[in-house]
């Protein structure tokens, strides 16, 4: 007599790696920050608070792991953006304001990108993870039976992988906006009351943009065409808000570490709405 644990279905072997590798990755992440943070010259409020930012992605890795086990479809953009911000975020504190960075650091780093990489590839070459990762979000769904929570295909036309991609990429603008607006508060801590407006205004700019990519999105995953245009106007607006702060009161090195992960977040952004809204044309069949 078979137990119920033996009567479940059993997980394709791709789904077990990946769950196995993002727990690898996320672990990681954890000890490449610990290694920057040891073996880093200057252990300021700027470093502290990027650190604390990139070990906050080891929870990412864990949330995505649930999406995984459970097959959602938001695993794949979710897991893109993921890695992709990951190697920027850790990538960024391994160069130090002057000299070479150390061996312990650039190994562990290294080591990082090719674990996101090969999450990246499971993720989107892997036919068995294809076919796994197509279930869509429990709802509250009321009907003749009465009140039950489960999984229903959403109302409107299923989203296409672009828009998710563009969606999530979307949402890391205000948490990149906001880890520069802290490090800038050093500066008011260091005496220059001029930053104080700036970093207010980045501050409520991140918060702001927040809501403004939720309205967006809202309804561009609805197939509003204006949406994506919106969209796009507002990742125009942050770069143009977020970089020459990020260059002012952050200077160069500033500059490359916060404002670059955010240009790659708009440009799969952008890139994302363009695939979306302009299918690649198939040719006729004669």
């Amino acid at each position: 007599m078979r137990t119920a644990a033996e009567t479940q279905v059993r997980r394709p072997s791709a789904v077990r790696a990946l769950t196995a590798l993002l727990a690898v990755t996320a672990a990681a992440t954890v000890v490449v920050e610990v290694l920057n943070w040891w073996y880093a010259p200057e252990q300021g409020f700027g470093l502290a608070v990027r650190t604390g930012w990139a070990m906050l992605r080891s929870f990412g890795f864990l949330l995505l792991i649930g999406h995984v086990r459970r097959g959602r479809t938001v695993a794949r953009p979710f897991g893109l953006i993921l890695a992709v911000t990951t190697v920027f975020a850790v990538g960024r504190l391994i160069v130090p304001r002057q000299g070479v960075p150390p061996l312990p650091g650039l190994l562990g780093f290294a080591l990082l990108t090719t674990l996101c990489a090969t999450v990246v590839w499971l993720l989107y070459r892997s036919p068995a993870l294809a076919e796994h990762l197509v279930r869509h979000r429990p709802r509250l769904v009321i009907d003749r039976t009465g009140i039950s929570w489960r999984e229903t295909p959403p109302r409107r036309p299923e989203a296409s992988a672009w828009l998710l991609t563009a969606r999530v990429a979307a949402f890391t603008y205000s948490p990149l906006m906001l880890v520069p607006a802290l490090v800038a508060t050093a500066a008011i801590l260091d005496g220059q009351l001029l930053a104080v407006p700036a970093v207010l205004l980045w501050l409520g700019a991140g918060v702001a943009t927040s809501y403004l990519v939720l309205f967006c999105t809202a309804f561009l995953l609805r197939g509003r065409r204006w949406a994506g245009t919106l969209l796009v106007v507002v990742t125009v607006a942050v770069l143009a808000v977020d970089l020459p702060l990020c260059w002012w009161l952050l200077g160069v090195d500033g500059l490359i570490r916060d404002g670059a992960p955010l240009v790659v977040a708009a440009a799969l952004t952008v890139y994302g709405i363009h695939r979306a809204t302009h299918p690649a044309l198939t040719p006729t069949p004669p």
